[in-house]
């Protein structure tokens, strides 16, 4: 039985070294961690590494005879490993909170109480009075052993508390990530007081170490994702900026010889213009999805000023009963926009342009169909890239989805599912 729990302590703490050295590499090779944390990670994991290599060490030796000397070695430094990370994550934590730990009371005592520990450890090799071998190579406890482990146990319940009480300076996930640091071993450290379990705390240092790593993912995911959307905040910044300028100088010119002919309709022109630019100016600033019905509004002040120039030559149909959803700006717009751009041709038929909406079982849909010439979605064309650059917003913004289909008799459908 004895040989049984040896094996499974072995996979165990060379599982856990193996986990802690890929921390240790992710975080030396992360470009775009900041240099604090790079440092302090690096360090984290540099110890844990120690930890595991004098732990596999401990395992190999435990039941060869004359190693006495080189067991004491081990736990010296496995004690004295284990128990610095503990004061490391108190000073991560007084980051993570924006407080500065030399003048922080956690910390101070966090520190007074870790130094008497250290000259524990440190003297503990030289007398029996914290613990010993026996000749079977086992680690027997001395009369201060539980004082040593109830410091631990002191510091981690304060590390504990002291997260506690600053839950509200830390996002869900960091708050999550310490707890499952401390509890554990917190845990481990008060049932160590009354029966060695080493392979327990081992594995509880090991969990400690996947909370870290899985904070640097998460982190770096949580950076990529927020550099993603600042893209496409951008783009659909560019895109306004870079309106035709051709559609204003024949928007300007259509006032003009409206007041002439009809200054009503010029007023009307005039209001839907004015909305139209004021609505692609808001969408530069927004970087929240928009009801459904704000973006509806902007893309009609568009089609009036359009159908105010090509009266007989563009047409369009909107039926839309569903308009209880929200979308990124400048979604619809800019598809409706490319289909009266690339499907308008004088010389042929008049452009007619549906615009629907519906309630689906997973979310809406808005369909937007034109019989204009089409284009194919494969190629590498300006009407692609408009709507890659929607694509890619409605995935980032809100988890939607833009498909490109041709229209049967031709023309082109776009189909926008909001989930």
């Amino acid at each position: 039985m004895t040989g049984l729990m040896d094996k499974i302590e072995f996979l165990l703490v060379g599982t856990a070294f193996m986990m802690i050295l890929m921390g240790l590499g992710v975080t030396v090779i992360i470009p775009r961690i900041d240099s604090w944390n790079k440092r302090f990670f690096t360090v984290f994991f540099m110890d844990l590494t120690l930890y595991g290599l004098f732990g596999i060490t401990e395992l190999l030796v435990r039941d060869r005879p004359g190693m006495t000397a080189l067991l004491n070695i081990c736990y010296y430094f496995e004690s004295l490993l284990a128990s610095i990370l503990i004061p490391m994550l108190t000073v991560y934590l007084l980051h993570c909170c924006g407080e500065d730990p030399r003048s922080s009371r956690l910390f101070r005592i966090v520190a007074a109480l870790y130094a008497v520990f250290f000259i524990m450890v440190s003297i503990s090799p030289f007398t029996p009075l914290f613990y010993s071998s026996d000749p079977e190579n086992y680690l027997i406890r001395g009369p201060l052993y539980i004082l040593m482990i109830a410091l631990i146990d002191v510091i981690l319940i304060h590390n504990l508390c002291g997260l506690i009480r600053r839950r509200n300076k830390l996002s869900k996930r960091y708050y999550y990530a310490f707890l499952v640091c401390f509890l554990p071993m917190t845990a481990a450290m008060l049932i160590h007081l009354f029966i060695n379990v080493f392979t327990f705390f081992a594995i509880c240092l090991s969990v400690c170490a996947l909370s870290m790593f899985t904070l640097i993912l998460s982190d770096q995911i949580h950076n990529y994702m927020h550099q993603q959307r600042e893209i496409a905040h951008q783009r659909a910044s560019i895109m306004v900026l870079q309106m035709r300028p051709h559609f204003i100088h024949n928007t300007m010119t259509s006032i003009y010889y409206l007041c002439g002919q009809d200054p009503q309709k010029a007023r009307q022109v005039t209001l839907d213009f004015n909305t139209y630019l004021r609505k692609n100016f808001n969408a530069i600033v927004s970087e929240e999805p928009v009801s459904f019905s704000e973006e509806l509004e902007h893309t009609q002040a568009y089609l009036a000023v359009e159908q105010a120039q090509f009266e007989d030559q563009l047409f369009v149909d909107f039926d839309i009963p569903h308009t209880s959803f929200c979308v990124p700006p400048l979604t619809l717009q800019p598809i409706v926009e490319n289909a009266v751009k690339h499907g308008m041709d004088p010389e042929s038929d008049p452009l007619r342009v549906s615009i629907r909406t519906r309630k689906t079982d997973s979310g809406s849909e808005i369909i937007v169909e034109d019989n204009g010439s089409g284009f194919d979605p494969a190629e590498d064309s300006e009407p692609n890239h408009a709507l890659a650059n929607i694509r890619q917003r409605l995935e980032m913004m809100c988890g939607g989805k833009l498909a490109v289909m041709p229209r049967e008799g031709g023309g082109t459908v776009v189909k926008v599912t909001i989930p």
